[in-house]
Formats: C-alpha cells, sequence, structure tokens
C-alpha cells in the first residue's frame, strides 16, 4: 500500500509544473478574450450550436455556466445550451497537456467532440427547441456577477487550479492504483469493457457530478488505460462544468432542468457507444 500511495503522489507531484503553466496561458488568453467570446455566444442566433460548440471545447471560466443564465433568460436556444455542455471541456485539456499527450491527438479528440456537440445541438434544437420558447427576453440581457468566481488575478487562479487539480489527480491516482493492485489492471479493463454499454453510461453518469473531479477522474482512467476511447467520450461529453449545477440551482423549472440533463446524460451515452462500435481510437 506504501508503494501505491508513493507511487500516485511522484505521479501527481510531476505534473504540477506542467499543469501551472497551462492554467495560467489559459488565463491569460481567456482574459484577453472572455468577454468577447460571450459576446459571440450570445448573438449568434440560428448558428448558437456551432458558436457554442467551438467556444465551448477551450477551457473559459464560468463559459459553461454563462450560457445556463442566456438559456434561462431565452438569450440562447436549448440547443444551443446543449452544444456548449457537450463541447465544454472543463479539465481535460489541462490534464492531457501536463501528460504530454501529442499534440495532434488533443486536436482530434477536440475535433471530435466539437463535431458532435454541433450534430447533438442542431438535432436537440429540431426535436427539443420548443422547451426554450416559452418566453422571450431581450438580448440586452446582462448576466449575473456571481456567476464566475474567477476574480483575482491569473497569478492566483492558477495556482489555485493547479493545486486542486493535485489534489484530484492523486485521490484518483490512488484509487485506480489501489483498484489494479488488489484485482489487476486487466480485471479492470474488462469490468467497463465486456458488458456494452455499462461502461458509457458508468462514465456518462460520473460526467453528469457538477464538479472538475468528474472530467479529471474520466481523463486519467483513460490515459491509464482502464476505460476506452467511447466511455471517456461518454463521460467527457457531459461533463458541463458548473453549467448544470447552475441551471440546477437558478432556473425555477425543475421539470425542465431534469429534461435538459436527461438529454444531455443519452446524447453522451449514445455518442460513446457510437465512437465504440466504429471503433474510434486515439
Amino acid at each position: 500500500m506504501t508503494e501505491v500511495i508513493l507511487d500516485a503522489l511522484l505521479d501527481s507531484l510531476r505534473l504540477v509544473p506542467f499543469l501551472f503553466l497551462t492554467y495560467l496561458a489559459m488565463g491569460i488568453l481567456e482574459r484577453a478574450s472572455g468577454h468577447r467570446t460571450k459576446e459571440i455566444i450570445r448573438e449568434a442566433g440560428k448558428l448558437g450550436p456551432v458558436w457554442g460548440s467551438l467556444l465551448g471545447a477551450f477551457p473559459q471560466c464560468g463559459f459553461s455556466a454563462a450560457a445556463s443564465y442566456f438559456y434561462m433568460n431565452r438569450v440562447v436556444t436549448l440547443g444551443t445550451l446543449v452544444a456548449v455542455y457537450m463541447s465544454t471541456s472543463d479539465e481535460m485539456l489541462p490534464i492531457l497537456i501536463s501528460e504530454k499527450v501529442e499534440i495532434s491527438t488533443i486536436v482530434k479528440i477536440l475535433v471530435l467532440k466539437v463535431i458532435i456537440a454541433v450534430i447533438s445541438g442542431f438535432l436537440i434544437e429540431f426535436l427539443f427547441g420548443w422547451l426554450a420558447r416559452r418566453h422571450k427576453m431581450p438580448k440586452e440581457f446582462e448576466m449575473p456577477a456571481e456567476s464566475c468566481s474567477c476574480g483575482g488575478s491569473i497569478l492566483i487562479d492558477a495556482v489555485t487550479h493547479t493545486l486542486k487539480v493535485f489534489f484530484f489527480i492523486f485521490v484518483i491516482s490512488l484509487v485506480i492504483g489501489s483498484a489494479i493492485a488488489l484485482i489487476g489492471e486487466d480485471s479492470l479493463y474488462r469490468l467497463f469493457s465486456d458488458v456494452p454499454v455499462l461502461g458509457q453510461a458508468v462514465a456518462a453518469l460520473v460526467g453528469l457530478i457538477p464538479n472538475c473531479a468528474a472530467s479529471v477522474a474520466i481523463t486519467q482512467l483513460y490515459l491509464d488505460g482502464i476505460i476506452g476511447t467511447g466511455p471517456m467520450f461518454s463521460g467527457l461529453l457531459v461533463s458541463a462544468g458548473m453549467g448544470l449545477l447552475v441551471l440546477f440551482k437558478e432556473n425555477r423549472h425543475i421539470h425542465e432542468n431534469f429534461i435538459i440533463a436527461a438529454l444531455l446524460y443519452a446524447a453522451g451515452v449514445v455518442w460513446g457507444v457510437v465512437i465504440e462500435f466504429l471503433g474510434i481510437t486515439f
């Protein structure tokens, strides 16, 4: 057990410098373009799912939460909201970069997420768009300031994110290492791969947890070879950051919130199964 703890700690510590530099760079880019991205999504109109998918693919503080506020006030459509949720990368991108995954592989994963989010956004808009037509609000609507808690300096934000993700990676690595030591890596992999759809269903349930630990866990499980590409996508496609939490907290139409969460979950599972069936790997 001591060896498992030590391995988990060392594996997590080696990522700290890369995580910090990644969050620092993303913080600088976000401060330079954050306001403009929210303006673009607010004015996207019928092309909302396209813009939502493209902008959501890159981690931005509070972007999925902003989309939730915009949806609640009928500034964006349901299809746009789902597209943002499905393309949101949360902690996936920083971890992939920190683990030195090939840039070409990261790009392929992001592109596939965006394509899936666009298709899903337009399909949901066509089939369930009536959910967002109860009333209309003017596009001058301003999102509440508390929807994003990323105030403070870029340096402090980078340190905070790094420490938080380091803790989650350590805990998850410890759990994975203990499971491998107890039942073996092959047995753990078969648990998720031998039963059809089980891996996708479980991963999507984990992804629904409104915490960065969800995307950290799914990404780490994929990098450690415990889950395949299909379950990984199922989990990450529904890992909408703080978006769902804001929706359930602020939207008074409770049944609508559950419908949106169910649609998101179903879409994540279906796409994961499709990816597995097509044999797509990275």
